[in-house]
């Protein structure tokens, strides 16, 4: 794609793993799909998988201030001075969120906030966090009936999409700038006390991931 010199970025395709959250499967599914896409419209872009021309960046460093989806605000300016993102689906990876609710919370609250400085049109009411939670919470469930892995994901698709969409509404009712409290909850580290959990966490952050085997996404596909 940089063959063309209008192409600032091209993101590639992102799919999990055996320890990826059934909804999240189903998020990467819809977000980096098998057709590519080279004549993007939309700003939608990802930066755990990309690459941006280098005289591009120069000129258009990232926006730090923001509480994330600075790859979004990139794009869309890049896309103001005329230049393309392209989508490629031949060059994935696996991205892992290992989170529990809280973190998945916390992630979606604060790229809300970021998104309501992007795009200021946008809005996110109750009625959105109630209409995309069950209609998402639906759909994963239909999916996971057919794929046959309902009941051990029942409670955990609940969960996901509950905290996904009432963080985003929670992160769009954020006005004005973020406090110094609130910087502390997404960015910061817990310190240094240690919690009964701590050795559970130490455990599963020394865990390898095996890129080779996937399980969860080989039981998908064989059953469609």
């Amino acid at each position: 794609p940089f063959d063309r010199p209008e192409v600032a970025l091209v993101y590639g395709q992102q799919r999990g793993n055996e320890i990826t959250k059934y909804s999240e499967h189903q998020v990467f599914a819809k977000w980096f799909p098998d057709i590519p896409n080279y004549n993007q419209t939309h700003t939608f872009c990802n930066n755990a998988n990309s690459a941006i021309r280098r005289q591009v960046w120069e000129k258009l460093p990232y926006d730090e201030t923001l509480t994330g989806l600075e790859d979004l605000d990139w794009a869309k300016r890049a896309q103001k001075l005329g230049y393309r993102i392209v989508y490629e689906p031949e060059a994935p990876i696996v991205h892992v969120h290992d989170e529990p609710p809280s973190k998945i919370y916390n992630r979606y609250r604060r790229e809300a906030i970021a998104l309501k400085n992007i795009l200021p049109q946008e809005h996110f009411h109750l009625w959105d966090f109630i209409r995309l939670f069950l209609g998402n919470t639906i759909s994963d469930y239909f999916h996971a009936w057919s794929d046959r892995l309902l009941w051990q994901n029942l409670t955990e698709i609940f969960q996901f999409r509950l905290m996904q969409f009432w963080g985003t509404y929670q992160g769009f009712r954020q006005h004005g700038k973020i406090s110094s409290q609130l910087k502390q909850t997404f960015y910061y580290p817990h310190g240094l006390t240690r919690s009964r959990n701590s050795q559970n966490i130490t455990n599963q952050q020394q865990r390898t991931i095996d890129y080779t085997s996937n399980p969860k996404e080989r039981e998908i596909a064989r059953n469609h």
